[in-house]
């Protein structure tokens, strides 16, 4: 079987590879096509156009990984079904259950190949292309809103492992391709929700250790009503203090990991990327129900890889005379192509219905094994 297991793993691994290819050839040329409208606008030029496309491969490898073992695995078993090889291979007690054994080893490769690139190499490369374009262009971040990108933490007592005393909404004007921010507005309110500071600022820069320090800085300190005649009207400061410095510090939960998740979309974002993110929106009690969601999707996703070898292996059952072997290609493009819009399609199915992350990012993997474990029982009992 060791023979065996050396065969399937060669060619299975050459067909998977070549399909890989051929879609990463096929999506750098449209991706490129799209990227030549901007070269031209400020510095950005063809070859800067050519970087960011190539920088972007990592990120497609990890999203067609899946699809392109299974077209590459329905090739490799096509091929031993039409040169009868399967047949001898079944006629020398090679059991179902062995072949999806050496199926599974097999895939267990792509598996850690797909983690790698999902964990590892794509998000830095997305990162990096966002900024290498917005730097090229001379542009700064998109922002969500016409006023800014808004960002809730809360306000330490002396520390950033020291407990709340406050909350903090920071209004980001611009975020440049450095990190650093620029054109802050940050309001800070007590534990009773009563505004206390007001700080502007024009620049902002990361010093480490959970520290910005602020640039050019005019903070409106707003002091709290005291008792007696202080108190007659009630919400209003009894006194406003201006002060303006060149420089400030500030301690805040938001650091430039936190801020890249706005660089790179939630798909391109790795699993531990995630979590923390989705981990400080649940602290400052924020919406996190599309993270949830991409986090569990992340964790799943490399996964389906043993899905798509389990659904490739019933074609190996099929005879030449069943379907030539172009045939049984393009039905696992089909299948794959109907993956990945059920998984996109669940995603936002999901969310709208407020299905459990876990079930949302589960659900098509889940269908698509019960429809292989189907096709192996159809196909062993005709």
């Amino acid at each position: 079987m060791k023979v065996l297991q050396r065969y399937f793993a060669s060619e299975i691994m050459q067909s998977v590879l070549f399909v890989l290819a051929a879609f990463l050839a096929l999506f750098t040329f449209f991706d490129l096509v799209s990227e030549l409208k901007y070269v031209g606008q400020g510095g950005y030029r063809w070859q800067h156009a050519f970087t960011f496309v190539v920088m972007g491969l990592p990120g497609y490898a990890y999203e067609l990984m899946p699809i392109a073992v299974l077209i590459g695995t329905i090739y490799a078993l096509a091929r031993f079904a039409a040169n009868s090889e399967f047949t001898v291979m079944r006629a020398a007690s090679m059991s179902t259950m062995m072949a999806g054994g050496m199926l599974a080893r097999i895939g267990l490769v792509f598996v850690i190949a797909t983690i790698l690139i999902g964990e590892l190499l794509a998000p830095i490369t997305a990162k990096a292309a966002e900024q290498m374009k917005m730097t090229a262009m001379g542009t700064s971040l998109k922002q969500s809103f016409r006023s800014g990108t808004w960002s809730k933490d809360q306000i330490r007592e002396s520390g950033i492992n020291s407990r709340a005393i406050g909350s903090r909404f920071m209004n980001i004007g611009r975020l440049q391709p450095d990190g650093q921010l620029r054109d802050l507005n940050i309001y800070e309110l007590d534990a009773d929700l009563q505004l206390t500071t007001i700080i502007r600022a024009k620049t902002a820069e990361y010093m480490g250790d959970n520290t910005w320090r602020l640039g050019e800085v005019t903070e409106t300190v707003l002091e709290k009503p005291g008792a007696g005649a202080d108190a007659l009207v009630p919400g209003f400061p009894s006194a406003i203090t201006i002060k303006k410095l060149e420089k400030r510090e500030m301690v805040s939960d938001i650091t430039p990991n936190i801020l890249s998740v706005l660089f790179v979309k939630p798909d391109r974002m790795s699993a531990y990327d995630l979590f923390v993110y989705k981990k400080h929106l649940e602290e400052n009690s924020r919406e996190n129900a599309t993270y949830q969601i991409a986090f569990w999707k992340k964790v799943i996703y490399p996964l389906s890889v043993f899905v798509m070898m389990a659904m490739a292996l019933p074609f190996a059952y099929l005879h030449f005379r069943s379907g030539g072997i172009s045939l049984k290609i393009f039905s696992g493009i089909m299948i794959g192509v109907g993956f990945v819009l059920l998984n996109n399609m669940l995603s936002h199915i999901g969310l709208l219905n407020t299905w459990p992350p876990f079930f949302t990012a589960a659900l098509p993997s889940s269908l698509f094994l019960l429809m292989s474990v189907g096709a192996l029982w159809w196909v062993e009992r005709h």
